[in-house]
Order: structure tokens, then sequence, then C-alpha cells
């Protein structure tokens, strides 16, 4: 592809933890010049960053349908991150669907969950929804269902080495892992790659773990025992909250454990391998680096 006939991408989200990657990522495959990034503040200090590398800037809010509008004009493949979990997700989802048909992009890449077809999360409603919003709208999508990030397991550690344990809900229950870095790579490839309207990727790491695992890597990493306490649902959202979490994101840790017991965080079809062309990050390696600097 020349640089003449390279479409326009768009990455929504770009100053959150995985749009920022994505950006980072398609820096190394187009011209600058090729990339919007999608801000809610021009201000922010990861927008300066990237606008200082050539990315052109430009305010698109969810929750503002009328900043996404002129946000997608021109725009040839366009990177929808989901929003954080609330009350008003699919709503803000079905304000960048309308927006992004009514501009015409030529294709919407959607963050979605893993399985989330056959989730029986309530954490899962927003993105069938959204998935179902996106078949209705007409648009060319394509939907890259993430699993777990491996990062929302090394936040763990700190708290894991203080009290000597890793709690959670997920019983036997096992994660199939990767880094929030892997996904943004895998990301930034499908928008970048030809042929990818109505593919629908299950993207999760290459090797699963229970957290009992888990615990048995922290306490390796660390020379001192660690164990795995499992407890009911409301108990572990309430010991997460009284850690500082809010309470949307204690629900989300909460309520994603008792998906994995059911199996629902663990797939081996080894997708996400096959976009980055290698192995995705073990889950040791990251646990290794956070109990470095725990």
């Amino acid at each position: 592809m020349t640089h003449d006939t390279q479409p326009r991408l768009f990455v929504t989200g770009s100053t959150g933890q995985l749009g920022r990657l994505v950006i980072g990522e398609l820096l190394k495959q187009v011209p600058a010049s090729s990339i919007v990034a999608g801000v809610r503040s021009p201000d922010h200090e990861v927008a300066r960053q990237f606008s200082a590398r050539g990315v052109e800037i430009r305010v698109a809010d969810y929750a503002r349908p009328d900043t996404l509008s002129s946000a997608f004009e021109g725009i040839g493949r366009l990177l929808m991150i989901s929003s954080t979990a609330g009350d008003d997700r699919a709503a803000q989802h079905q304000n960048v669907i309308n927006a992004a048909k009514a501009a015409n992009v030529g294709l919407l890449a959607y963050t979605s969950l893993l399985h989330a077809d056959t989730s029986t999360s309530g954490l899962a409603e927003d993105h069938k929804n959204t998935e179902a919003a996106l078949r209705a709208s007409g648009l060319p999508f394509v939907l890259l269902r993430h699993g777990w990030y491996t990062e929302n397991h090394t936040a763990s550690v700190p708290p894991a080495l203080q009290y000597g344990a890793v709690i959670g809900s997920a019983g036997q229950g096992r994660f199939s892992s990767a880094t929030r870095a892997d996904y943004a790579e895998a990301d930034a490839v499908v928008l970048t790659t030809e042929g990818q309207a109505g593919r629908i990727y299950e993207l999760a790491g290459d090797e699963s773990y229970d957290l009992t695992d888990l615990a048995n890597t922290i306490a390796s990493a660390a020379g001192r025992p660690v164990n795995y306490q499992d407890m009911p649902k409301a108990k572990f959202k309430q010991a997460l909250v009284g850690m500082g979490l809010p309470d949307v994101l204690a629900e989300l840790i909460a309520e994603s454990d008792i998906s994995a017991s059911r199996g629902e965080l663990e797939d081996h079809g080894r997708q996400l391998q096959a976009l980055l062309g290698r192995p995705t990050t073990p889950y040791q390696q990251a646990i290794e680096a956070a109990v470095s600097v725990a």
C-alpha cells in the first residue's frame, strides 16, 4: 500500500491505557500522518506527546455525540475501544456507531469481550448489545474479543505480598491472559491489514492458569509463602472496595472471577498468537516483573 492510498486510522480513547499502546504500535507500521488520535481533552499530556510525533488529535467524547460526527470525517478504519463499564456504556457505543455510519467510515473494529456471545456474565451484556448494534448498523466491522489482561493480576501483587495471600472467587477457574501490550499490538495489526470486515477474533494468551498458580508464581518470585484464598463473590468485592477500589471496578473484577470459574476466560485457540506472529507474553514474566518492583 502506498502512502497515497493509506487509509486514515482512528483510535478512540487514545490517551487510555490500551489506546496509547495501540497508537504506539501504529506508529511503528504506518506514517504518523495516517493516524488520528481521538481524545476527550487535547491538553492531556499523552495527546501532546502524540501531536509532537505528527499524529493528528481530534476531540471524540463518547458521551458527546456532537464531537463524534466531525471527528470521524475522512476516516477509513476506526478502532472503537470499549468504554469504561457503567450504566450508559452501550448508549455511548451506539453514539460512536451512529457517527461512524454517518461519516461513511470504511471499517469499525470493536474491542469486545472474550466469548461475548456465550458469556453468562452480566458484564458481557454491554458487549453483546454493542455487537448487535454493529450488525444492525450495516457498517463493515470486525470484533476483537479481548480476554483477561495480565495487568489485572499484576495489580494484586503488592497486597498479596503484604498479606501472604491472593484473594478471589474463581475457584479452580482458569485465565488465558495476555498483556495489554499484546492486545494492543494485535489490534494495530488488524487495523492495518486488508480484508478484516466480518471477522471475529477470540484473543487470549497461549497459556492458562488458575489463581493457585498465580499465588505460587508470586511466592516463587518473592521467595516467601503466598497462598490462594477463595471466597464468595460478595465478600471478595467487599475486600476490594476496602482496598480502595471503586465499586464499579470491584464488581467487574469479582464478576470476572465468577466468569473464570465457569470456564469463560479460558481459550486455547491461539488467535492472538497468530496475529502477533509470536507467542504471547508469559504471565509468569509479567508477575515476576511486578514482584521485582513491589
